[in-house]
């Protein structure tokens, strides 16, 4: 039998464990919940008896002060009981009391207190420092979208807008520049579905697309894109993305699409925009998809956009015909100089009704 070394024990051998201050503390949170429950149960009951023998001094809106106070304090569980009890109460009142247009008026006004405070309640499961993380993560995803420090001769600007102004975009931008050959890779991601769903979403994809951009060659940053969105299996899972692969020192590029709008490039010696589209599928629908890179260059004085489909397209308007007029409306930008060109853009096209990203690099 092999012994066992000193200051170990068996893992057969039950061993019983003290309660932790962290046990405690749950156990000590329960009582208090406890104590808060019966006190409020005691003021409702109570407020409902004086009710029943002093309508003109205790009225049923008194039944709102524990009500109140049991929303701030108790968990779902204990206040959904609560208003279990006063709707008891109320009942007992208008029964011994009789009906009023007054009481009636003042029963519908605790009916929306009560819907009011349950739906307010979700907001207490992520913890007095809940939303605070929130903000937090916003701010990230919004850094994320910042570019890099580029070598003097270029000017680039990254601009996103969530539709309505809402906190979250399913829109978002990230940027990096990697140590082989001074080379800037910018992705611009479109996420799929709207409002609070695509935004965590995006939160998620952003972090995991700034750890993989500029980690591989640029020919292997959306395959690899492609799987981790396989890999999440959501339901409403895909994304949309642009991806730019750009030589500081030769202004040569690659730019590949997934599913994504074309990115436009400006040619400064003739004034003419040129679209480079690319073949490549959605992320996250088809596994060992395949995404063809458009290549170019950029010249002193010329220009490359790229944006999401919220600044090109409308469900009245379909996006090739969006291009032409952000070109339109970038050519008449350019007689006025390209500084805070990308934000311009955004004002100029004014399109509010879902999220954009826009992307403007230019060479100087």
């Amino acid at each position: 039998m092999v012994g066992l070394l000193p200051g170990t024990r068996s893992r057969s051998a039950p061993v019983d464990e003290p309660r932790g201050p962290l046990t405690s503390r749950a156990s000590q949170s329960r009582d208090a919940q406890l104590y808060v429950f019966v006190g409020l149960l005691c003021l409702s009951v109570g407020a409902a008896a004086l009710g029943m023998t002093e309508q003109e001094w205790v009225p049923i809106a008194a039944l709102a002060i524990p009500l109140l106070l049991g929303g701030i304090v108790l968990a779902m569980r204990l206040f959904l009981l609560l208003i279990l009890v006063q709707a008891a109460c109320v009942a007992g009142v208008l029964w011994a009391d009789g009906v009023t247009a007054q009481r009636v008026s003042m029963v519908v006004v605790l009916g929306l207190m009560v819907v009011i405070m349950v739906l307010a309640m979700d907001r207490k499961r992520l913890g007095p420092m809940g939303e605070s993380m929130l903000i937090d993560l916003r701010d990230r995803l919004r850094s994320q979208s910042e570019l890099p420090d580029l070598p003097p001769g270029w000017s680039a600007q990254a601009v996103m807008r969530s539709a309505g102004g809402a906190q979250f975009a399913g829109d978002f931008i990230v940027a990096a520049k990697t140590q082989r050959g001074g080379a800037l890779e910018v992705v611009v991601v479109d996420v799929s579905g709207k409002g609070l769903g695509a935004g965590t979403r995006a939160l998620l994809l952003s972090g995991a697309f700034g750890g993989l951009l500029g980690a591989l060659p640029p020919d292997q940053f959306l395959p690899a894109a492609n799987d981790y969105l396989l890999r999440q299996d959501w339901s409403e899972g895909f994304a949309t993305a642009v991806h730019l692969s750009l030589g500081l020192s030769t202004g040569e590029f690659e730019l590949r699409t997934a599913g994504h709008p074309p990115g436009v490039q400006l040619h400064a010696g003739s004034g003419r925009w040129e679209v480079h589209s690319s073949s490549g599928p959605a992320l996250g629908l088809i596994a060992e998809a395949e995404f063809l890179a458009s290549t170019g260059r950029l010249q002193s004085g010329d220009a490359l956009m790229m944006f999401t489909d919220g600044l090109v397209e409308t469900p009245e308007r379909d996006y090739t015909l969006g291009i032409d007029k952000l070109l339109g409306e970038a050519e008449r930008m350019g007689r006025e100089g390209f500084g805070d060109g990308a934000r311009r853009l955004l004002e100029r096209l004014d399109v509010t009704g879902d999220d954009r990203a826009l992307v403007f690099l230019h060479r100087r």
